[in-house]
């Protein structure tokens, strides 16, 4: 998937501000970003569910919205949670969806929405109404849904929400199957810890604007690394990386006391090409009289980068 200063107004307001996305075909990635940025708005025009103001969309190498009917049977969508006749069973609202695509073939429908069903563990589900349904159960209805035929690509909007940590592995295994075989999985997510462990590429909005996209990799590389220091001297320690410039947060204080805190730091942008080495970073420690009893450099997660570009927290929906 592709934009090209995709843009979405609803009067005054500006949703999507000049997006210029790149999905490459085959990566599984993350979509981010904090309430009201803009996601599923963005989505909503990849997939045609919406007119954007301005710009360019392109899905499968096709201009989107205009080759709506070439691109839409290539892709498995769950957009803003599933919707389901009520008093139907699970197997009949699946049939029915799958009778509305003039593109599926009737007689191998019944065995499709069967394995469809079992893919996503509701294969003893099946035959119960949906209103019986928990919203976990009806979330793994709306992933068998997009899966009742070989996709090139999914979009999932939010697709473990209401699902306990079980049925999160199995969407996680799953995501992971469908790319091993070839789809590129488009995952809007709050759940970041997820997409650290699923995700190949990631991008980040705010406020509407992209702020950041690449791979997994070079999105944490491009953040503030972390010194971390395990001393029984937390104050000294803090001290001490303030006067060589760096940024000490507060300590924290594992399971055994005795042990001592943990004490982070991280290096101010500016700083960055005049930093003091690791080896510098002990030294100094030790000639102050701090006992080190660990010492590392780290790379900041996906959590704290994404803090550091929204300046919000990681609680992230649409």
């Amino acid at each position: 998937m592709e934009t090209r200063g995709l843009t979405k107004r609803f009067g005054r307001q500006t949703a999507v501000d000049g997006l210029d996305l790149s999905v490459p075909a085959g990566a599984v990635f993350g979509f981010l970003g904090p309430n009201g940025s803009g996601k599923t708005t963005t989505i909503r025009m990849l997939l045609g569910l919406a007119n954007a103001t301005s710009g360019t969309a392109s899905v499968l190498g096709q201009d989107m919205p205009g080759r709506l009917d070439a691109v839409l049977p290539r892709v498995g969508a769950l957009v803003e949670g599933p919707a389901f006749y009520p008093f139907l069973s699970g197997t009949a609202n699946l049939r029915r969806l799958d009778a509305a695509d003039p593109h599926s073939p009737r007689a191998t429908r019944r065995q499709r929405v069967a394995d469809a069903l079992e893919r996503v563990g509701l294969q003893y589900a099946g035959s119960k109404k949906v209103k019986a349904y928990s919203l976990g159960m009806k979330q793994r209805l709306g992933l068998a849904n997009a899966l009742l035929r070989p996709r090139e690509l999914l979009v999932l909007d939010e697709p473990t929400n209401g699902l306990d940590p079980q049925g999160t592995r199995e969407v996680r295994n799953l995501v992971r199957s469908l790319a091993a075989g070839g789809a590129t999985v488009f995952v809007s997510s709050h759940l970041l810890a997820e997409v650290e462990q699923i995700c190949t590429h990631a991008a980040v909005m705010r406020t509407g604007r992209l702020v950041a996209q690449g791979t997994l990799a070079g999105l944490r590389a491009a953040g503030q690394p972390l010194v971390v220091v395990r001393t029984p001297d937390a104050g000294a320690a803090r001290r001490v990386l303030d006067s060589l410039g760096l940024v000490p947060g507060p300590p924290t204080h594992g399971a055994d006391m005795a042990d001592g805190a943990t004490v982070t730091a991280k290096l101010p942008a500016a700083a960055r090409d005049g930093a003091p080495r690791p080896e510098a970073i002990v030294a100094a420690l030790v000639a102050d009289g701090v006992r080190v009893r660990g010492f590392s450099m780290e790379s900041g997660s996906l959590e704290d980068r994404f803090v550091e570009l929204t300046g919000e927290g990681f609680d992230v929906a649409r």
